[in-house]
């Protein structure tokens, strides 16, 4: 089931904001997914019954209610709303993760293609697999092009003879361009041993292609945004929250400005250093003015969204 939300980077003009869960459940796999705010809400839900959230994952690296698991019911919901949205796709999951089907995967790209009036956001912290699936090289010696197989098994989900149908989706192969263009992909990245995960989503077919520094651990001195279209920044917010130091979002921001990377800042966290403060002082900040910009430098009031979105708006 959809609902509306308040990341502020999927409220576009003209559309509802939304998230949606095909998936949900996951895996910590690097320093940004210590203090998932996923994995303690997947906790209190599993204690309120909710259907969704009763497959407990691996204690080493997941938690009560927070196992990886597919809700295939969910696949259809977009083709039943009337009026055109963002949505922000998983934000309780990882549609990357390594036990999420390519079937499953293609089954909701087929919905996607057949929605065009809504825009989705996905963001993986394994970019590796979403490109080698995407991109799906063929090897049954035909020499088709990159992608064609995957493009193959998203109209299988149009056939109705199909064990994958999907009730509602028309076969696009022929009609929705490739990348699909309301489809956008991102990757987190929150520090700097990290950014080879930019590499991995330049090599993923996509309309609009994204990074999420959030939250920013470190600076990013290594990242290459050639080919990225959106940066969000933001710290961290929440108990426990680690320290931003607000002359790593100004470097970012330099290099977004020289790469022609649109901006998005999200948050300043709840600790972050102040401008007087070079010397590791840390300033205290509540989450709430940590989430308000008027609580801001000046310069970081950035909002922007993808230049090439706004042209084709």
């Amino acid at each position: 089931m959809a609902t509306n939300t308040s990341i502020e980077w999927t409220h576009r003009p003209g559309t509802i904001a939304a998230t949606l869960n095909p998936t949900t459940g996951c895996d910590r796999i690097s320093a940004g997914c210590d203090n998932c705010y996923a994995l303690t809400m997947a906790k209190r839900l599993k204690g309120m019954g909710q259907a969704k959230y009763q497959n407990d994952g691996d204690p080493r690296t997941s938690g009560p209610g927070f196992g990886l698991t597919l809700h295939p019911d969910v696949l259809a919901e977009p083709l039943r709303w009337r009026d055109p949205r963002t949505v922000f796709v998983n934000s309780m999951s990882d549609l990357g993760h390594a036990r999420v089907s390519r079937e499953f995967l293609a089954r909701f790209w087929a919905v996607m293609a057949a929605t065009p009036q809504h825009t989705y956001q996905i963001l993986t912290k394994r970019p590796e697999r979403m490109a080698r699936i995407l991109t799906d090289l063929c090897d049954c010696g035909a020499g088709h092009a990159p992608g064609v197989h995957f493009r193959s098994a998203m109209d299988w989900a149009a056939t109705p003879h199909s064990p994958t149908y999907i009730p509602g989706v028309k076969s696009t192969y022929h009609t929705a361009p490739w990348p699909l263009p309301n489809v956008w992909l991102g990757t987190s990245i929150e520090l700097d041993k990290h950014t080879g995960r930019a590499d991995a989503l330049r090599n993923t077919p996509a309309a609009i292609r994204f990074i999420s520094a959030e939250p920013l651990l470190g600076p990013l001195a290594s990242l290459d945004l050639t080919g990225i279209d959106w940066l969000i920044l933001g710290g961290e917010s929440g108990s426990g929250s680690r320290p931003l130091d607000l002359g790593w979002l100004r470097e970012l921001i330099a290099m977004a400005r020289e790469a022609g990377t649109a901006v998005f800042v999200k948050q300043l966290g709840a600790v972050w250093a102040s401008d007087t403060s070079w010397g590791g002082q840390l300033v205290s900040r509540t989450d709430k003015k940590g989430g308000d910009w008027t609580f801001w430098p000046d310069d970081l009031r950035i909002r922007q969204f993808p230049a090439r979105e706004a042209v084709a708006a």
